[in-house]
């Protein structure tokens, strides 16, 4: 997967700046983005501060931790139905 250029705390200071009043071409032209990089930003992280954004971010890998382990569990249990189908 690519690297971004930009951190996210980055894309959260560059939306502050527009709510600020900095007209979204010219934070384009600044910044280096396209403008549908900086709409995109902004419905990615419009409204956030930085510790709202890190508390999601840990909910969303605690989200594909638990999604991992229930797909493990449901893997297991399939296979326990297969040998015990087999059985009798």
């Amino acid at each position: 997967m690519k690297k971004a250029r930009f951190t996210d705390r980055q894309s959260i200071g560059v939306l502050k700046q527009a709510e600020a009043g900095t007209p979204a071409p010219q934070l384009c032209r600044t910044h280096g983005i396209s403008t549908a990089t900086f709409y995109k930003w902004r419905s990615t992280f419009g409204g956030m501060d930085v510790p709202m954004m890190s508390r999601v971010k840990k909910l969303e890998d605690e989200n594909r931790r638990l999604k991992k382990m229930y797909a493990e569990v449901q893997r297991r249990a399939e296979i326990m139905k297969e040998a015990l189908g087999k059985q009798w």
